[in-house]
């Protein structure tokens, strides 16, 4: 039993460090129900979040079905310095009134995935606001500026002679801190943040806690290019807040080898369940579309009910199998005689008038259902459904 466990926590893992003390915590657990903490970090830089940012949560909830209590930091102090890890300069500084208003959608999204008994939602402005001068300055000798050079970003922006102002240094021992603060036994975080997560397991000794908290660090989930991390500058997330429809559909979009990738690192599924499916699929007693909606139909009741999931399903197979038009496009309004590639970026079905032009040239542009080569139409006065590809649609006014 522990070590499926440990198999199920270590899933998806980049890095595992400390991973003896975790299974000591495991064990302590399901012999005297014990539990142990867990913690994960997030600035408050978006109002939103998106699935890439519940590969934590998902790992989080693994944790707490095997004796973790979660600690869900919210950097509302930390947010209002910048995190600079992989940036190639100083980030902006957030307002108090932009972290206040992130955090509170942040508080409302973690629990569809977190379970509340074993979840407490902390702000490291309770500790950090309370450390005074005199304790920054204790903080600040705990850690040298060699060790704080040894991390990636920091050296290739001190070669190129590209700025690092002081208050940059300042982010990760802040952050360590949290670690001393909430004694910490497990500390989260994405494969980005290795460095700090490790300035945690330095402090806890520099402040006597007498332990090392574990770190695990988990990959930045691909977008729906499969490419690119996920982003919303990117246009290729999928947002915790957005409709059933649009979740269930985005998810379908994705490629049959990214589809097992979320799988890994979204599903509540085992490792021994997602091996079956897989087994089917190469055996061809699945299609993998239909393990696809099973996936699509899991998250988006994740995040909505099973009720909006199955509609949502329903709506998509009308209009993909069935050819119909959805119900809940978006409507736009645009001047009488106006270039069609300038409809299509007005009305965000293309990123630019060249990339409306490629499409309409393959063949992928209909106006009400027809499908329409000409890139150089205008369109009259009138009510249109636009439509790329097979699920981008808007209706359009012309007026």
């Amino acid at each position: 039993m522990i070590q499926e466990a440990m198999q199920e926590l270590k899933r998806g893992c980049v890095e595992f460090i400390g991973e003896e003390y975790i299974q000591t915590l495991v064990q302590r657990f399901y012999e005297s129900g014990e539990r142990f903490c867990v913690k994960a970090g997030f600035d408050p830089t978006a109002p939103d979040l998106h699935l890439g940012h519940t590969v934590l949560l998902q790992k989080l909830a693994t944790f707490q079905r095997y004796g973790g209590n979660v600690k869900f930091l919210i950097g509302d102090f930390t947010a209002t310095i910048g995190d600079p890890s992989g940036k190639s300069e100083t980030r902006k500084p957030l307002s108090k009134e932009q972290v206040e208003a992130n955090a509170l959608t942040y508080k409302e999204q973690v629990f569809k995935v977190l379970n509340p008994k074993h979840t407490q939602i902390c702000f490291n402005s309770k500790w950090l606001s309370e450390l005074g001068a005199g304790g920054i300055i204790t903080l600040t000798s705990k850690f040298s500026v060699a060790r704080m050079l040894e991390r990636d970003d920091f050296t290739k922006r001190y070669s190129n002679n590209q700025p690092i102002s002081m208050v940059e240094f300042m982010y990760p021992l802040l952050q360590g801190y949290d670690s001393v603060a909430l004694n910490c036994d497990i500390e989260l975080g994405g494969n980005d943040q290795k460095f700090n997560l490790l300035v945690g397991r330095s402090l806890q000794r520099s402040y006597g806690l007498k332990k090392e908290q574990s770190v695990m660090t988990m990959p930045l989930l691909e977008g729906l290019d499969g490419v690119n991390k996920m982003s919303k500058s990117l246009n290729n997330y999928i947002g915790v807040t957005e409709s059933a429809n649009t979740m269930y559909a985005k998810i379908l979009s994705l490629s049959d080898e990214m589809m097992w990738r979320y799988y890994e690192l979204l599903s509540a599924l085992s490792l021994q369940e997602i091996a079956a499916l897989k087994e089917q699929v190469n055996n061809a007693q699945a299609h993998p579309k239909a393990i696809k909606e099973q996936l699509a139909l899991e998250i988006t009741t994740r995040y909505h009910s099973i009720d909006l999931a199955k509609q949502a399903k329903i709506a998509f197979d009308n209009v993909f199998s069935k050819d119909e038009i959805p119900a809940d496009i978006p409507t736009f309004k645009d001047n009488n005689g106006e270039w069609i590639a300038k409809v299509l970026v007005n009305a965000r079905l293309c990123e630019s008038t060249s990339q409306a032009r490629r499409d309409i040239r393959a063949g992928a542009l209909k106006i009400n259902k027809e499908k329409i080569t000409d890139e150089n139409l205008k369109l009259s006065v009138g009510e249109y459904i636009v439509q790329i590809g097979k699920r981008r649609f808007a209706k359009v006014i012309i007026s």
